[in-house]
């Protein structure tokens, strides 16, 4: 991961997000709008729906979720068949992702385009369908650290896909956008900003492909990764609360992170002669588990501070009273399956818990609302696996290398939730995720004779130990080898808290 140095560098972010991989075809059937809903989008608090989990809810129960918290809109990262099915007539606005690596065939020929047009798109987009506002093509494809290997298919890319949006008639409805990653620009203050010189010449045309179709400029932001990557950076700055830190760009003050961020790109754009055009945010939130400063106190304060900042209308220095178009937060649910090559926050973004419990109080501006849970979720019965008291634990180890190099144990790193319950407790934590993800199978808690199975539940304090979901209709549990990782990637900075 690479971040800001130093404090002048503050408007400059790069995160190395895993990609997201997964696509499947469905049989096709073409289809066309029904004409009359308005083009324009409205101004929301949109979410981000990643399925990298262990333990995947219903989408129908995740749709469910959405609506009775009101949420307008969501972002998704693939074209998830069972996701979008889920979707229809639910009158969410939705902006449908295709991973960066089909983008070498859909840059390659209009058939491939056409097709993945006809299985993911025109289908769904009928009447009482599935309200696609958005394809993301790509997910920030500049990123400094792919080093250059998707640019040149972007663009090709784009022009076919959008050929093949006219062909279905879907053109002017459904815009294409290519969410970019906060390091595509950079500047010691934010009137100074300016694309990445190697990408100048591409982001030229993408903005200018853009403004010619109406489509907005999509970008993730992360104040999260600007404090958590470098020890300088003044904490306060990363809010909305104030700051003994601003940052002064003559006429101007800035007085959080996201603002002096957001008006980079708006200086960035405006030397290519954009200045005007819609920005989406597509990706912004705080973590809160896993690592220092991510919190359940702190995801509260910069969500809440973020919202109130961008309903308020108050714009920035560079746009007052023109806040972002839409904001898309970072996420909807924990994913416990995602890479934490970047840290082990990763697993850990979302406003509510993998099984759809709220983790805090949050208004997401649709009045005095707070978050409700979702409803109907199908649990495991209540009971859990922990070490057994009475064994020596000498041959632990190798136990714990199975068990966290198949499920999460990241809230077991420094600075995570259950970073205190000692060694015994990381043992316990351990056999129980290995436990629950084997859908508690009496086998998968015995660990030669290490582990039991109890009904007293033993999560301390914040230090949840989960109870798994389930739903025998669906693939929401995945054969478990399916997601083994290397453990030494997951449990790092595990064995100095068990040993």
């Amino acid at each position: 991961m690479i971040l800001e140095a130093t404090k002048v560098s503050i408007f400059k972010r790069t995160r190395m997000i895993e990609p997201r991989f997964r696509f499947r075809a469905v049989a096709l059937l073409s289809v066309i709008l029904v004409v009359g809903s308005s083009l324009k989008a409205q101004s929301a608090i949109g979410v981000n729906w990643g399925t990298l989990s262990f333990h995947k809810l219903k989408p129908s129960t995740v749709v469910d979720l959405l609506k009775v918290n009101k949420i307008p809109k969501v972002k998704l990262f693939e074209a998830d068949p069972d996701v979008l099915e889920a979707l229809m007539g639910s009158g969410i606005q939705v902006m449908v992702g295709i991973p960066n690596e089909m983008l070498t065939a859909l840059s390659s020929s209009t058939v491939a385009s056409d097709l993945w047009v006809r299985q993911n798109v025109s289908r769904y987009v009928v009447k009482g369908g599935v309200d696609i506002r958005y394809v993301a093509v790509g997910n920030e494809p500049f990123l400094s650290s792919y080093s250059g290997q998707y640019e040149s298919y972007v663009m090709p890319a784009l022009l076919n896909l959008q050929q093949s949006l006219a062909k279905v008639n879907l053109a002017s409805y459904i815009k294409l956008v290519v969410p970019c990653n906060a390091d595509a620009y950079e500047s010691s203050i934010p009137s100074q900003g300016a694309f990445r010189p190697e990408l100048n010449e591409i982001i030229t045309r993408l903005v200018s492909f853009l403004n010619s179709n109406g489509s907005p400029f999509v970008v993730n932001i992360y104040p999260f990764l600007s404090l958590y990557g470098n020890s300088d950076f003044p904490q306060e700055y990363a809010f909305f609360e104030g700051t003994t830190h601003a940052v002064t760009d003559g006429p101007n003050v800035y007085y959080n992170a996201f603002d002096g961020n957001f008006d980079t790109l708006v200086a960035a754009l405006s030397k290519l002669g954009y200045g005007q055009m819609p920005i989406i945010i597509g990706e912004v939130g705080w973590p809160t588990d896993g690592a220092i400063g991510a919190n359940l106190t702190a995801a509260r304060v910069f969500n809440q501070g973020l919202i109130n900042h961008v309903v308020s209308n108050k714009g920035t220095p560079l746009r007052p009273g023109v806040p972002p178009m839409d904001i898309y937060l970072f996420s909807l649910l924990d994913e416990g399956a995602k890479s934490i090559l970047p840290g082990t926050f990763e697993r850990h973004w979302g406003i509510f818990s993998f099984d759809g419990q709220a983790k805090y109080p949050l208004n997401l501006g649709t009045g005095n609302r707070l978050l409700k849970n979702a409803r109907n979720v199908q649990y495991l019965p209540s009971r859990w696996c922990v070490a057994n008291p009475s064994t020596d634990f000498s041959a632990v180890t190798n136990h714990m290398k199975l068990a966290c190099s198949v499920a999460d144990c990241t809230t077991l790193n420094y600075g995570g939730s259950c970073n205190g319950i000692g060694a015994k407790g990381n043992i316990s934590y351990a056999f129980n995720s290995y436990y629950q993800l084997q859908m508690q199978n009496s086998q998968s808690c015995d660990f030669d004779g290490l582990g039991m199975v109890t009904f007293l539940d033993p999560s301390v304090g914040d230090c949840r130990f989960l109870v798994g979901v389930t739903d025998v209709s669906s693939s929401s549990f995945r054969p478990v080898h399916r997601w083994v990782i290397p453990w030494g990637l997951i449990v790092w900075g595990f064995w100095v808290f068990v040993m």
